[in-house]
């Protein structure tokens, strides 16, 4: 063979041997591609969490859009399966035990359920005449050791406390106009049990537990004179307004002196928690710090709307007074040593918020509100 003839072979083969070689290393690069994915989702866990809200509510719809969105933003590690509430477990009780024992992973519910569980958690949302603003909740949590100490206690139940998730103030209903503490008296109102029962009874109220969806009836009949339940938005689509005439809020820039700031949380069975890395983790820690906002606001913008229906409607707000504020402070602070003497844990978070209260920039308490407790 010539030179010449040599050279056109040799250009022949040479795009050939090219071709091969790219197509090997792309055969390569799709097998690597298709054994990652197959890693991917083996590593891929699935929490099944379940919600207080009910399917259908604003509150389920927001839990349900903001957990869809978290396998994208874990890069496919977490996959989170919401169920509404009473799907999986029936009642609070069977809630809690199902995600300590693994039947759940993860549950998003009112904080303040676990009081007679976990006595620290009447201290992880607002109470009585405590902290009363959305901001002093999240500077005590995330500016105060206090997130890091209920994640503490809550581990010693086989639970890891993820974060606090803000929701709205509770309000009260009332077929009659109330203007003062004087005025509740004698009356009967639906209230949580636990320390705002106890308060609210030192101004001579009877207290009544009922479920949410018993409150409408109840009122209906004239079972209960007044209904506490959460904020207007809920409230209006209960259709409260229907069956009371009185809508009672705290003094102006406060809805409630006795449940301000109604906190929720993302709490997730431990063992699960540990099973994913360290970057994920944070991810999600970060993530429910922003739906704990993207919730809150969009609550209030609903209140705004609602309100602006229950006035339409007929209802009549009343507001008490700073001097209400302070008398009911006075009535609250014995109940809550009572609670903080429960067990240490308790007493641990009370004093982060009492050194918070009694210091000058917020000025809630003084050594004179305290002294021989």
């Amino acid at each position: 063979m010539n030179n010449k003839s040599s050279l056109v072979e040799s250009r022949k083969t040479k795009p050939r041997r090219s071709f091969l070689k790219s197509a090997l290393v792309a055969a390569v690069a799709l097998c690597g591609a298709t054994a990652m994915t197959s890693a991917q989702a083996a590593k891929t866990q699935t929490w099944k969490v379940q919600s207080v809200w009910d399917a259908g509510t604003v509150g389920y719809t927001l839990f349900e859009e903001w957990a869809d969105g978290m396998e994208e933003k874990t890069n496919g590690e977490l996959r989170i399966k919401t169920f509404p509430a009473k799907s999986v477990a029936a009642d609070n009780n069977a809630l809690f035990d199902a995600v300590r024992n693994g039947v759940l992973q993860g549950m998003n519910p009112f904080t303040l359920y676990w009081s007679g569980k976990i006595p620290a958690s009447v201290f992880l949302s607002s109470y009585p005449a405590g902290p009363d603003q959305p901001a002093q909740w999240d500077t005590l949590f995330y500016s105060m050791g206090m997130l890091e100490k209920t994640r503490e206690i809550y581990k010693k139940y086989g639970l890891y406390y993820v974060g606090p998730i803000q929701h709205d103030a509770n309000i009260i209903h009332s077929k009659k106009p109330v203007k003062s503490l004087a005025d509740l008296k004698g009356m009967k109102i639906r209230l949580p049990g636990g320390m705002v029962a106890e308060v609210f009874q030192k101004f001579g109220v009877s207290t009544v537990s009922l479920p949410g969806s018993d409150i409408f009836p109840a009122l209906e009949k004239g079972t209960i004179d007044a209904a506490d339940y959460v904020g207007p938005a809920v409230n209006y689509e209960l259709g409260l307004g229907q069956v009371t005439d009185n809508i009672l809020f705290g003094p102006p820039g406060m809805m409630s002196i006795y449940q301000p700031v109604d906190l929720m949380d993302l709490t997730v069975n431990l063992r699960s928690w540990n099973k994913l890395s360290a970057k994920t983790q944070k991810t999600v820690e970060r993530e429910v710090r922003n739906y704990s906002q993207l919730h809150y606001q969009t609550i209030q913008a609903r209140n705004f709307t609602a309100m602006e229906k229950f006035k339409e409607e007929g209802s009549t707000v009343s507001r008490l007074s700073q001097e209400d504020v302070d008398e009911f402070r006075r009535a609250a602070i014995p109940v809550w040593y009572k609670w903080a003497n429960k067990d240490k844990d308790a007493r641990a978070i009370f004093d982060i918020q009492l050194a918070y209260m009694m210091n000058d920039i917020v000025g809630y308490v003084t050594p004179e509100d305290i002294k021989g407790l």
